[in-house]
């Protein structure tokens, strides 16, 4: 069994698009839009055949993602290295994202970083 992919509502889907095709190798689909509910969404797919599906509506609400909360908190990216880890947390962090945390090893052993993207999505970046 696998997941077969993961899905968020975003405000800003073009925005969201291309944050994930610039900073992880994400490859889009064309957008599908049911006219009816208003409903749009862009499936991005990744190299090791994960997807995500970035998704807007009107009407839906938007919880501040400051502070934890319960529920679904962050996405986490394996870049296959520390030294890639140091480097998009240094991409992300010069290009106006904050870093919640790291690049560091935490107390289970990983070596990674958090950031907060677009929307205040939470993003961890490890290897």
């Amino acid at each position: 069994m696998k997941i077969e992919h993961i899905a968020m509502y975003v405000n800003d889907l073009e925005v969201a698009r291309e944050f994930f095709i610039k900073y992880f190798d994400g490859k889009s689909n064309t957008m599908y839009h049911n006219k009816n509910t208003g409903f749009k969404s862009y499936f991005i797919s990744f190299d090791d055949g994960s997807r995500l599906e970035i998704m807007s509506k009107d009407n839906v609400e938007n919880i501040d993602k400051s502070a934890e909360y319960m529920g679904y908190t962050h996405i986490a990216f394996s870049v296959g290295s520390e030294d890639k880890v140091n480097q998009l947390t240094d991409k992300l962090k010069n290009d106006g994202y904050k870093v919640l945390s790291g690049p560091r090893t935490t107390g289970d052993g990983y070596y990674e970083s958090c950031i907060f993207a677009f929307e205040g999505n939470r993003i961890e970046i490890n290897v």
